[in-house]
């Protein structure tokens, strides 16, 4: 049971655990299923909730944890992929790990996000979980924020796979391979990989390279996939911390050989997790099937 806002609450089954309907329900029903997410935010209360038609709130509005769903490793294991939705169209919210920001079971800490951007945002992060872990267990992502709480549940039901691997939907693209140091193990897909930790000191800028580069598969598909040897887009995001970070460059393009160096400057001590995107495709940006992008985390202590 989720609550949506004050005094209204939505039941989801164990084979119904995110806002959207699996896709084997056919295409027309995913479709009622999005507009009712975009109608979600009018659905809460009148005195704190924006209405359906209403413009966009820039502040003051909820944000959700979103199951988006799991995908096969090719060790045997299986990530189950989480996003979320800020609703508000500027402002960021900020929810410390702790009891307003958990995942179970495990660790209350898994990677998630502590920091969220505005509006909605796919394939965030993944919780890996092992070979044998069934379709009837759950791992659930907690938020609580003015005095509500939101917790959404993500499992290995079938109907919630997604090809975030294997190229989507059948066209082949599939994510850009990200190395995060020149000798270091390559990744692809929400999960990601992780490097660090690094270490900084307060007001001086760190710099950060990563190596991005795709395959070309799947290009001029639907999912958009870029020529072969194009170059890979990439957005860095404070994804944990307890202050600001700035980035130089937080919107940039791989160079050819898929080097890309940014710089970060933070403005407190503490342990931050910067995460960058890379993505080959800019439908990608609107979370077409998780297919088209590589998360990249770097810890870094800052002192």
């Amino acid at each position: 049971m989720i609550a949506l806002g004050s005094g209204f609450l939505l039941r989801a089954s164990a084979a119904e655990p995110s806002f959207f309907q699996p896709r084997s329900h056919g295409v027309s029903v995913r479709l009622t299923r999005l507009l009712l997410l975009c109608l979600i935010p009018g659905i809460a209360s009148v005195s704190s909730a924006q209405l359906p038609l209403a413009p966009i709130a820039k502040s003051g509005q909820s944000v959700t944890p979103v199951f988006e769903g799991w995908y096969r490793n090719p060790d045997g294991t299986f990530s189950i992929s989480f996003g979320y939705y800020n609703r508000n169209a500027s402002e960021v919210i900020e929810i410390p790990i702790g009891a307003d920001n958990f995942l179970t079971p495990g660790d209350s800490n898994q990677a998630q996000p502590t920091r969220f951007e505005a509006r909605r945002h796919w394939g965030v992060f993944a919780v890996k979980v092992p070979a044998d872990f069934g379709t009837a267990k759950k791992v659930t992502w907690t938020l609580r924020m003015k005095g509500e709480t939101f917790a959404i549940p993500g499992s290995l039901h079938p109907d919630w796979e997604i090809d975030a691997l294997a190229g989507e939907a059948g066209t082949g693209n599939t994510p850009p391979v990200v190395k995060l140091s020149p000798d270091g193990p390559s990744a692809q897909g929400p999960g990601g990989a992780t490097a660090g930790p690094l270490s900084a000191t307060v007001g001086t800028p760190l710099d950060l390279t990563i190596w991005a580069t795709d395959d070309g598969r799947g290009a001029g598909s639907v999912a958009g996939g870029r020529a072969s040897g194009a170059q890979v887009s990439l957005t860095w995001f404070k994804h944990q911390g307890p202050g600001m970070a700035t980035f130089t460059a937080p919107v940039a393009t791989a160079a050819a050989d898929g080097k890309a160096t940014t710089a970060v400057t933070f403005s407190v001590p503490g342990t931050y997790i910067l995460r960058v995107r890379a993505n080959d495709s800019a439908v990608a940006g609107a979370g077409h099937a998780q297919c088209c992008w590589t998360n990249g985390f770097v810890v870094v202590q800052v002192r």
